[in-house]
C-alpha cells in the first residue's frame, strides 16, 4: 500500500505520505493482518484487493462497521475482500456482535460442572464447532434464535480437537475445553495449528493434577484427572478462564494470580458465575 515500516528498539514505526491500493495476498489467512488492511485500504487511493483473507464474523463486523461510516467494503467473510478507498469517513453508530470466545467459555463452564445454563445474546451461527464439540462430548446443547442452552450430561465423552481458522475450531477455545476434557471418560487430543507456544497452560494445569502430554502441536489428555486446589498463574487471557474452569471442577481451593489477562477479554466474568452458584472471588 505503499507505508514505509521500521522496526527498532521494539518498536514498529509506519511513514507514508499518502497509501495506494494493491493487490495483496496472505500466506495464512490472520484475523489482525486482514482488519488492519481492510482499516488501512478504507482511506488509501484506489482499489485494494484481499486474498485469503480471515472470514471470522468479526471482520464481517468490522466491514459493516466502516461501510455504515461511508466505507466502500465487498467480500468481507469470503476469502477475497474488495476495498476501494474513499475520500473520508463519517460518523455511525454500531453495535458489536457478540463475543462468540466468551460465550463459548461459559458453555464450556456449564458442561465442565454438570450444569444447565442458558446463555443469551449470541449468535448460535457463530458457535458452530464449539456446539459440535460439546454434543459429541456428550453435552445436550438446545439453540435458539439469540440464546443458548447448555445441559450437561452424567458422563463427558473424549473427543478430539483440531484448532483451524474459521469456521474451524477457534484456538482461542482449545483451553477451556482441556480443563473439561480432564474428566472426560478416555483419552482426548488436541491438535493446535494455528499459534505456537499455545500450550502455556499445560504446566499451570499439571500443577492441579491434569494427566497430559504433550507432543510438538498436540496435547494429549488421558481423562478421568483428580484436579487438587494449588496456587497458579493465568500466563493469557484464555489461560485464564481454563484455570478458573479447572478450579471449579478441582478439589479444594485455586488461587489464580496475573488476573489482568482474564479481565480484559472477560466483563464481570466473578460476578456472572457468582450469579450460577461458583464459590469464586476477587482477592487484592
Amino acid at each position: 500500500l505503499g507505508a514505509e515500516i521500521k522496526s527498532e528498539n521494539g518498536y514498529v514505526n509506519a511513514f507514508t505520505e499518502k497509501l495506494v491500493g494493491k493487490e495483496i495476498y496472505l500466506d495464512f489467512p490472520s484475523v489482525g493482518a486482514t482488519e488492519n488492511i481492510i482499516m488501512a485500504a478504507t482511506l488509501a487511493e484506489g482499489e485494494t484487493v484481499l486474498e485469503n483473507a480471515a472470514e471470522e464474523p468479526e471482520i464481517v463486523d468490522l466491514a459493516n462497521f466502516i461501510n455504515s461510516m461511508g466505507g466502500n467494503i465487498v467480500g468481507a467473510g469470503t476469502k477475497t475482500i474488495r476495498i476501494k478507498g474513499v475520500k473520508k469517513l463519517h460518523k455511525s453508530e454500531h453495535t458489536v456482535i457478540p463475543d462468540r470466545i466468551e460465550a463459548g467459555t461459559y458453555m464450556v463452564a456449564a458442561a465442565a460442572t454438570g450444569g444447565d445454563v442458558m446463555i443469551e445474546n449470541v449468535v448460535p451461527s457463530h458457535l458452530q464447532p464449539i456446539i459440535a464439540k460439546l454434543r459429541e462430548s456428550g453435552i445436550t446443547v438446545e439453540e435458539y434464535d439469540d440464546k443458548i442452552r447448555v445441559l450437561a450430561g452424567d458422563n463427558i465423552k473424549p473427543v478430539d480437537i483440531k484448532t483451524l481458522p474459521y469456521p474451524g475450531f477457534p484456538t482461542d477455545m482449545q483451553a477451556q475445553f482441556m480443563a473439561m476434557l480432564s474428566k472426560a471418560d478416555g483419552t482426548s487430543i488436541i491438535n493446535e495449528t494455528i499459534f505456537e507456544n499455545r500450550f502455556m497452560h499445560v504446566n499451570e494445569m499439571t500443577r492441579m493434577g491434569l494427566n497430559v502430554k504433550v507432543e510438538g502441536s498436540s496435547a494429549i489428555l488421558m481423562g478421568n484427572s483428580h484436579l487438587s486446589g494449588a496456587k497458579v498463574k493465568a500466563t493469557d487471557l484464555r489461560a485464564g478462564a481454563a484455570l478458573i474452569i479447572a478450579g471449579l471442577l478441582a478439589e479444594g481451593e485455586t488461587e489464580i494470580t496475573e488476573v489482568y489477562h482474564i479481565k480484559r477479554g472477560y466483563s464481570n466474568i466473578v460476578k456472572k458465575l457468582q450469579n450460577l452458584g461458583a464459590d469464586i472471588r476477587y482477592e487484592k
